[in-house]
């Protein structure tokens, strides 16, 4: 569908500000890589982030929404990735494996849901779009999680300036495109991304990392 000047502008916005937040994740792939242990990288944000791209994927093929599409596909190919690396890497496999299961299963349970027992297609769209909703401010709480962690060392290390930068931009940008498109299930969960981003800003501030450590020497 042909889009008014100021959304398709908005809509190139939404697609570089989202994509630059999920390729923040490549710099976690480094150092994974380097290092071989997943030391001071959250595993959760990939998670609840993967989870949040294949449920807006199914929002936007429903809707008819391409932004949506491409952004999540792209977005959940990467999440996947970082997944997998973090998994291989881990010490903790059983933990990680569950939790990805466990995710996993509620989102297939989600649209199995969605897909036989709402057949009314307004209906499911609403639904689908509260279900993709919660998700997306999980996805933004989730770098929050290590908050007792950070205060108790007194350093924002195992946070991501890149990705508090990009994903303050995306979340603004995506609130601005469900507002216009009078998308309310869009607009709305993307405001808890902006304030979260601002509570990382804070944290960066209040107790900044120590660059020295963010890399440990390989083993010989």
């Amino acid at each position: 569908m042909d889009l008014p000047l100021g959304l398709e502008l908005l809509s190139g916005a939404c697609l570089v500000f989202t994509l630059g937040m999920f390729g923040t994740g490549l710099s976690d792939l480094k150092r994974m890589s380097l290092t071989r242990s997943v030391d001071n990288v959250q595993f959760l944000p990939f998670l609840t982030t993967d989870v949040n791209n294949l449920s807006w994927l199914g929002y936007g093929a429903l809707k008819g929404d391409w932004t949506l599409m491409v952004v999540n596909a792209v977005g959940a190919a990467l999440q996947t990735l970082y997944i997998l690396v973090y998994f291989y890497y881990s010490t903790e496999k059983g933990s990680v494996l569950w939790r990805t299961l466990a995710l996993l299963g509620a989102l297939l349970l989600g649209y199995g849901y969605f897909s036989l027992l709402v057949p009314d297609r307004p209906t499911r769209l609403s639904r689908l779009g509260l279900f993709c909703s919660l998700f997306t401010i999980a996805m933004y709480l989730s770098p929050l999680a290590d908050l007792a962690k950070i205060v108790r060392s007194r350093s924002a290390q195992c946070l991501s300036f890149p990705l508090t930068v990009t994903t303050f931009l995306a979340s603004a940008s995506w609130t601005l495109y469900g507002l216009l498109l009078g998308d309310l299930y869009i607009a709305v969960p993307n405001v808890p991304g902006i304030a979260t981003s601002l509570v990382r800003f804070w944290l960066f501030w209040r107790f900044p990392p120590d660059h020295k450590t963010l890399y440990r020497p390989l083993q010989a």
